[in-house]
């Protein structure tokens, strides 16, 4: 129990260590995570008015980022099924990097889902026993047991390899293959449910597909893998961990072709739905061209579709796709191309129009900017300490061993003419 207790601390005392430029980061993002709690004060004491979501307009902005980010999520699983199961060695080396990427990303979908509910001091009645649960015939309990299951097995499996780094230990491979396979299928579950909640509302013709959960992953799958890149890259070049170029290799190969698959099946849904033109396709056509002026839509839809195919052309090109200093713009823009899918693209052309044809602007407020921010920020601001105590862990900066030498005590030294016996602390 005492050397767990010192791993927890020395793993925050690594993560929050760092130079100006680190703390000015941190810095940076808590300024935002202020105003995320100033929004949800605002939100919570005045209640839903003071976003733009309304009658027709049920889902916007806070469940488009809930759902981009349980893609980001799942993608850890581009890290760790190759590591494990393919034994790729340079991902194996840093697999437990993804696994940070995920326990950040799900606590930031956890958050979202909060923002929405507009009464989070009523979450209780979800709970078993006290609340109704309502499993398994609720898509929703569905949703909540696979996002919570895959942050335990994400906690669990990456900081008991890190714990193991620590002491100088093995992982035992009974304890810790069974976590590691399990939230590979579990991660595939995550995202596959989500799409399950909406695409089984015969009411949104938008949604109501069973292409959905197969481009959810996909998307999911090129998004992903995308911002693991561009934070292997950033570790690289500002910490000493050797990052293999054969590891950004592979993802970038991983991202390619799933932004491929990605635009074949957008293809496919343009032609099924404006072929035959019934008004099935009312949302797909408000999402792509506009309704009688209503238009807010149509730039992000053109915008996300040019820096998806744009991405998948240059990284077609092995030239390009192995240049590591463009590679994560390239990386950025499917990014945020498959962002604006997820959010703009998707949800909102699902509730515009309403089941009964009517058609509502829909803007995000102040509040709902500031409180997605601030989640974002909280996001990267556990990232950022958890990638820094993994990797003073995995650089063997920080361990157990370290931890209990002696200290060096200058009087003993000056007259004994040797370092004290005195114990650290």
């Amino acid at each position: 129990m005492f050397r767990f207790i010192r791993f927890v601390f020395d793993f925050l005392r690594a993560g929050l260590t760092g130079g100006l430029l680190y703390w000015g980061w941190l810095g940076f993002l808590g300024f935002f995570i202020l105003l995320w709690v100033l929004g949800e004060y605002v939100q919570i004491s005045q209640g839903m008015v003071v976003t733009n979501l309304s009658d027709q307009v049920t889902w916007g902005f806070y469940l488009a980022n809930f759902v981009f980010m349980v893609g980001v999520a799942a993608a850890a699983v581009t890290v760790v099924f190759p590591a494990y199961v393919y034994k790729h060695k340079p991902l194996h080396e840093v697999v437990v990097l993804s696994e940070m990427l995920a326990i950040a990303a799900v606590v930031m979908c956890l958050l979202f889902v909060v923002a929405h509910m507009g009464r989070p001091d009523r979450l209780w009645h979800i709970f078993p026993v006290i609340g109704i649960f309502n499993w398994p015939h609720s898509i929703l309990t569905w949703d909540v047991i696979v996002l919570n299951g895959y942050l335990l097995l994400n906690i669990l499996g990456g900081f008991y390899y890190l714990y193991k780094r620590y002491v100088g230990g093995e992982v035992n491979k009974f304890v810790y293959l069974p976590i590691v396979f399990i939230a590979i299928v579990w991660a595939l579950s995550i995202h596959t449910v989500t799409a399950f909640l909406i695409n089984t509302m015969p009411a949104r013709p938008m949604w109501f597909h069973s292409i959905l959960p197969i481009k959810f992953i996909v998307t999911a799958f090129a998004a992903g893998p995308s911002l693991i890149i561009i934070v292997f890259l950033l570790v690289r070049r500002l910490t000493a961990l050797k990052i293999a170029d054969e590891a950004i290799h592979m993802l970038s190969q991983i991202v390619v072709w799933c932004l491929g698959i990605s635009l074949f099946l957008t293809l496919s849904e343009v032609v099924t739905e404006l072929y035959a033109s019934t008004e099935h396709s009312a949302g797909l056509r408000y999402l792509m061209f506009g309704h009688n002026g209503l238009n807010n839509l149509v730039p992000f839809f053109w915008t996300s579709l040019t820096l998806i195919a744009g991405a998948f052309l240059l990284l077609l090109v092995p030239r390009v796709r192995k240049n590591l200093a463009i590679l994560p713009f390239i990386c950025l823009a499917a990014f945020v191309g498959i962002w604006i899918e997820k959010g703009m693209g998707l949800m909102l052309p699902g509730v515009i129009p309403t089941p009964i044809g009517e058609y509502t602007q829909y803007v995000p407020s102040v509040v709902e900017l500031v409180i997605v921010t601030g989640v974002w920020a909280i996001g990267f601001f556990l990232l950022t300490i958890m990638l820094k105590g993994a990797v003073a862990i995995l650089l063997g900066e920080v361990s157990y061993d370290k931890a209990k030498q002696p200290a060096v005590s200058d009087e003993s030294a000056t007259d004994a003419g040797q370092p004290s016996e005195a114990p650290a602390g």
